[in-house]
């Protein structure tokens, strides 16, 4: 088992708690967009019956008015998720986000060491859900994906994590081109640099290390960045939302900058 060297010894930070208010972004007639905490859905989900709480009912009963989403971000992913006000505009933004318009930047921490930078052009098998209506002439068959990705930062730690004898990882800006579903968690797990704390494409050992001894239970993983044209104007946004809570107090750990 690993041993947690003294300097790992911190206070856990506080989770975000979802009885609180989600931090809206930005807001106006049109749109609006939050900083989505982790391990909330953006909707309800066969796959998680039990659940009572989404970001669409929260943010309904925060604004007092009903809200579309215009994409998704995974349950454990947070960062940047951007609403319409009307099913039309939010179709509008889903168009662009379709048509690969929209730029996302992510930042993630890794098992290992990737190069400085490269590209990730793998195709992904399509991945429904269970209520997805299939018709005749849908398929299948894998879909071209492709990200680029920059190492920010890095460490090795002196753990026997897995089999070797220090434990390397790694600070990754994430720029997926296409939006397949997991994408990024799968492509990360395809060069064999899964994110950290993925229960489903990761590495349970090192997952369970850093929930232990570095007191970070969540994925490392964050929309930090998302540029799209307003669905009204035409004009370029730009909307940032910085790590926080448990993701932040780990790069300060690091001695990585929480603002890349």
């Amino acid at each position: 088992m690993p041993t947690s060297p003294a300097w790992t010894s911190r206070p856990r930070p506080r989770a975000a708690s979802l009885a609180e208010e989600l931090a809206i972004l930005h807001r106006d007639e049109h749109i609006v967009v939050i900083d989505k905490p982790p391990n909330l859905l953006v909707h309800r989900s066969e796959i998680d019956r039990h659940e009572t709480r989404f970001a669409i009912q929260l943010l309904r009963d925060q604004i007092g008015q009903r809200v579309w989403p215009a994409h998704r971000l995974d349950r454990g992913t947070s960062g940047v998720l951007l609403f319409g006000l009307s099913a039309e505009i939010a179709s509008t933004l889903g168009k662009q986000f379709a048509a690969g318009t929209v730029t996302k930047r992510y930042l993630a921490v890794v098992r290992g060491h990737p190069p400085l930078s490269g590209s990730i052009n793998h195709a992904l098998s399509r991945q429904r859900d269970d209520y997805e209506f299939r018709g005749e002439r849908s398929s299948d068959e894998a879909q071209p994906a492709l990200t680029h990705y920059r190492r920010l930062g890095d460490i090795e730690l002196p753990v026997a994590v897995d089999r070797y004898p220090s434990s390397r990882y790694a600070l990754l800006e994430l720029e997926p081109v296409t939006g397949r579903r997991h994408q990024l968690r799968r492509h990360l797990k395809h060069i064999a640099h899964p994110i950290i704390g993925d229960a489903t494409y990761g590495k349970g050992r090192h997952n369970r290390y850093f929930a232990e001894h570095l007191d970070c239970r969540r994925l490392l993983l964050a929309c930090t960045q998302l540029s799209f044209e307003h669905p009204l104007s035409g004009e370029r946004r730009e909307i940032k939302a910085p790590v926080s809570g448990e993701f932040a107090a780990l790069l300060a750990r690091f001695g990585w900058p929480a603002d890349q």
